[in-house]
């Protein structure tokens, strides 16, 4: 009875084995004319070379469209942007600045009250558990140092942007 099934696992391998070896061939002669990589040569086809060793991956890159080719080639002349559109560039970063200023001012207040001085209220397992309350405190502490520092940050760089107007 086992005899048939190992019989029946090695033809299965065998024709697996088979059809690996087949794919493996089936790519044949790869030849390299120019930047092209053909399987055939054309007659009066110059410069084509043999390759050896194996197969030949070749990525096409994707074809630019002329929005794009032009998108990619702005102000790389070194040509500068005009100054009604860099003012405008500056007040929708100062917007964006400023709204997330605001943002990390209201997050330190809602830090500030929850740290209550650093004394927080104890919540639930924090009870029982006096080192989880310990590094709540320090996470909270933590956190209010990072957003302080956030805020500076961002005074920073709306510092260093031109008054709007």
């Amino acid at each position: 009875m086992k005899k048939p099934l190992l019989m029946s696992l090695t033809a299965t391998f065998f024709v697996a084995g088979l059809a690996v070896a087949d794919l493996a061939q089936a790519q044949g002669r790869i030849y390299r004319c120019g930047n092209e990589y053909t399987n055939t040569v054309q007659p009066g086809q110059k410069g084509c070379k043999l390759l050896e060793g194996g197969n030949v991956t070749v990525v096409q890159r994707p074809r630019m469209t002329t929005e794009s080719v032009r998108v990619a080639s702005a102000n790389q002349d070194g040509s500068r942007v005009d100054g009604v559109q860099q003012r405008q560039r500056d007040v929708g970063a100062r917007q964006i600045l400023e709204a997330e200023l605001r943002k990390a001012e209201a997050r330190q207040a809602e830090l500030l009250q929850e740290y209550n001085n650093g004394e927080p209220e104890k919540a639930g397992p924090e009870f029982r558990n006096h080192q989880k309350y310990l590094d709540r405190v320090s996470e909270l502490k933590a956190s209010i140092e990072r957003n302080e520092s956030d805020q500076a940050g961002l005074r920073r760089e709306l510092d260093r942007l031109p008054e709007s107007k």
